[in-house]
């Protein structure tokens, strides 16, 4: 029989190479209830050795924090032009498009062909800025109260122009992808402006560099099963990789 020395060392190393551990998966392994599991993985988080989630644990804090916009352009900077790179090549001619907030989907906006005649409605002012010089692309910049820190609107007049649309793709950013808990974002009015856009659009296609997942932000946007497909780094646990894929999400590595 495993001890509790030895189960905490397992945990521990699958931590280390996975970044993230599921409570069910680990009951399985080690052959005991998902209360010893729980029990092991609150005196681990007690030592300063993991965070504990919804369902199981990670290796990073899982909580985020709101940034100012000029702070996050400069994270993960060359990964997220390569997902706007990527995400630029599904779009095609006469495509009507949502692109939500964020510097991850500002990259996207600013690899978009100056040649593709395309309609973007967009609650960011610095996508709406950066797609101001393609004179191929038609701009709807939505209203409402401005978020200095994302430099995007949120509130009920931005949402009541979306019900009078339905878009082919939307881009979205965010600020946590947890594999329980779903998509999130800091602030809990723009989570609920990124639920609207969801609604008005055919595919719903999430922009987010590795440092997303795991993460958990104060307001959650959807679950999961609510969208289509992610384009991110090739920084993903590989378990995390195979626990989308089997979700139903197309991931695309960049």
């Amino acid at each position: 029989m495993i001890t509790l020395a030895e189960r905490h060392q397992i945990i521990l190393s699958k931590l280390q190479k996975d970044q993230y551990i599921n409570v069910v998966d680990l009951c399985k392994e080690l052959n005991v209830s998902s209360v010893t599991i729980r029990k092991d993985l609150k005196l681990l988080e007690e030592k300063n050795l993991l965070y504990r989630t919804h369902g199981g644990a990670t290796v990073n804090n899982p909580y985020t924090v709101d940034r100012p916009v000029n702070e996050k352009e400069q994270i993960m900077s060359a990964e997220k032009n390569n997902i706007g790179l990527q995400a630029a090549a599904l779009l095609q001619e006469n495509d009507s498009i949502v692109i939500a907030s964020g510097t991850t989907v500002q990259a996207f906006a600013r690899n978009i062909p100056q040649n593709l005649n395309i309609t973007v409605i967009t609650s960011a002012l610095n996508v709406a800025l950066e797609l101001v010089r393609n004179p191929g692309i038609e701009v709807m910049q939505l209203g409402g109260l401005l978020r200095k820190s994302s430099s995007s609107v949120t509130g009920i007049y931005a949402e009541n122009v979306l019900r009078d649309f339905f878009c082919t793709k939307l881009f979205l950013g965010v600020d946590g992808i947890d594999l329980e808990y779903g998509l999130t974002t800091t602030n809990p009015m723009e989570a609920h402006l990124n639920r609207q856009m969801i609604g008005c659009s055919q595919k719903t296609i999430v922009l987010a560099d590795s440092t997303k997942f795991g993460k958990r932000g104060f307001g959650k946007i959807c679950g999961l099963e609510e969208i289509d497909q992610i384009i991110t780094d090739n920084g993903i646990p590989d378990s995390v990789l195979q626990h989308l894929e089997r979700s139903g999400v197309k991931v695309t590595l960049v």
